[in-house]
């Protein structure tokens, strides 16, 4: 009879260890579930505005991005950065801008819309000609012949902006056929048939085979920079920074040098 109070008390110990041992794995779980909510925390609808040119690598982006949060819907706007900064201005519901120059980027945070954007990828010009080159162009100075239509983006537009520095660095006047308001409008025609020549991006030219690409002089000394920022009224401001993140960081990074463009 007295070996039964012994017999409790090393119950009770083996009961404090298995209850010791329960509570070491439930913090453990609880740990492990708050990271796994962290994690996949990132939900909804999040709209990026973003030049043209950035087309290809942003979408392969937006597809890796939407892989690591299966829970956020990515909606790309592309076009000019000129007019994507009037139609942010304008009021548009935008939560990332990716912008082809730093001018324009200037028009949405100049009046307080965003603040502090990053530069994350750099770009060059170059000539492009249909497939046959039937103009027969070598050089920047062929595209003044007035006998060649030409086409560039418009003034307001980065790569127009870029183009007339280039031009006016090597004292070449050109006067266009048309100016279009994205560098995809003007890759399009020369494919087309229906301009003999432009000037788009490196990045642009490499999305085609229907072109031959000229590297003209002076081209390394006009250099884009594109910046990204989060929009002050972003409607997904989580996910908006999340996103400008991954293209600032090193998966994104590789991704836009997969499509030609410069580290920043």
């Amino acid at each position: 009879m007295r070996r039964l109070p012994l017999l409790l008390a090393a119950t009770a110990s083996v009961a404090l260890l298995l209850s010791g041992c329960s509570g070491t794995s439930g913090a453990g779980s609880t740990t492990t579930a708050t990271a796994t909510s962290t994690a996949d925390a990132l939900s909804g609808d999040l709209a990026v505005s973003a030049a043209a040119s950035l087309q290809g690598a942003f979408d392969k982006a937006a597809a890796e991005f939407e892989k690591a949060h299966p829970d956020v819907h990515v909606t790309a706007n592309y076009d000019g950065s000129s007019t994507l900064a009037t139609q942010i201005i304008g009021g548009a519901k935008v939560d990332v801008f990716a912008s082809a120059d730093q001018a324009n980027m200037a028009k949405v945070t100049d009046p307080g819309l965003a603040s502090d954007p990053t530069v994350f990828a750099r770009n060059t010009l170059v000539i492009v000609t249909p497939k046959d080159n039937p103009g027969n162009v070598k050089s920047l100075s062929d595209l003044s012949n007035p006998n060649l239509k030409v086409v560039l983006c418009a003034p307001a537009v980065p790569c127009g902006s870029a183009a007339q520095t280039l031009l006016s660095n090597q004292g070449v006047k050109v006067t266009p056929v048309s100016q279009e308001q994205n560098v995809t409008a003007v890759l399009t025609k020369v494919e087309t048939g229906e301009a003999d020549a432009g000037l788009v991006y490196v990045t642009d030219a490499a999305t085609t085979d229907k072109v031959k690409t000229i590297v003209p002089e002076g081209a390394d000394k006009v250099v884009n920079s594109y910046p990204i920022v989060v929009l002050k009224g972003a409607p997904n401001p989580a996910a908006a920074k999340a996103f400008a993140s991954f293209i600032t960081g090193p998966d994104g990074q590789k991704i836009l040098a997969s499509f030609g463009f410069q580290k920043p």
